[in-house]
């Protein structure tokens, strides 16, 4: 066993997984809605930058940008169409959410996405040594903008009266209601925005293998896992969940083997809501508190 390359393919993993998880996370923290489409909108903004690229004969670069302004759109009809009218009712909430990303992606199986035919290319072919440990730039193009993402959320988020409402509303809706911001506006930007957090991570990430329907559900879950162990609606505890659960899945994969990426997922999950519900950082109820 490499330890550095357990150290450095497992932070790149917990990356990816950040990247993956931000924007189911973003949505949820201001809106409480869990966007279950999420998975399908990955999916989709892959197949939509290849429908871009290879029918329609547009710049790979122009098709990024029309595939996230798509995806975006997409989560601001979801919520505008579907979900603002069972909004507060959690179950309601989550079957509505559940129920298009599952026809979104079913359609994109009967439309003939499977196998290997849809493949994205790489931002820049190269191979770089980082002690000694090959890593593809693909990979490192992710972590770059992993990070540019958090921080730019950061800043959003601190620094501009928009971004400000929706911490405002992430906080405190009763406050930020009688402050004046307008919740469902505020809910309408959040999942706009997830909705294009996970068209960025899709674009990035797809290309280290291929376009494909399975994906969708795997990143689903992915993001779920991620979010509850982090705990629901905390920022913070995403990215140190994204980080424990993305070394554990490397260590794991090392060790044992890697098609066991999933179940350290959903072992994960199962040992923060046995021992403890809220999160890492969630500010949920514990049992002793609900009894």
């Amino acid at each position: 066993m490499n330890i550095m390359n357990i150290l450095i393919y497992g932070f790149v993993n917990s990356l990816l997984l950040v990247l993956m998880a931000l924007g189911f996370a973003l949505a949820y923290s201001v809106s409480r809605v869990p966007n279950f489409t999420h998975g399908a909108l990955y999916v989709l903004a892959g197949y939509l930058t290849w429908i871009f690229v290879n029918r329609l004969g547009l710049n790979y670069g122009l098709s990024i940008i029309l595939s996230i302004a798509v995806i975006t759109g997409i989560g601001w009809l979801v919520y505008q169409v579907a979900v603002i009218r069972v909004r507060g009712m959690p179950v309601s909430e989550i079957i509505v959410t559940f129920a298009i990303g599952i026809a979104i992606l079913e359609f994109l199986r009967w439309l003939g996405l499977r196998g290997a035919t849809y493949v994205l290319p790489v931002f820049y072919m190269k191979t770089i040594n980082i002690f000694g440990v090959p890593v593809d730039s693909q990979r490192i193009a992710a972590v770059i903008i992993a990070a540019l993402i958090v921080l730019a959320l950061w800043l959003f988020t601190h620094c501009t009266k928009m971004g400000l409402s929706l911490r405002g509303i992430a906080q405190n809706e009763r406050a930020a209601l009688m402050l004046g911001i307008d919740s469902d506006r505020a809910a309408t930007l959040a999942l706009s925005l997830g909705s294009a957090l996970v068209a960025v991570a899709g674009i990035t990430i797809i290309p280290m293998g291929n376009v494909n329907v399975p994906a969708g559900y795997d990143v689903l879950v992915f993001a779920i896992a991620v979010c509850i162990c982090g705990g629901l609606g905390s920022w913070t505890g995403t990215i140190l969940a994204a980080f424990v659960i993305g070394f554990a899945q490397t260590i794991v994969a090392y060790l044992i083997a890697p098609h066991l990426v999933m179940v350290v997922a959903l072992a994960a999950v199962i040992l923060i809501l046995i021992f403890k519900p809220s999160g890492l950082f969630g500010r949920q109820k514990e049992l002793e508190e609900r009894v």
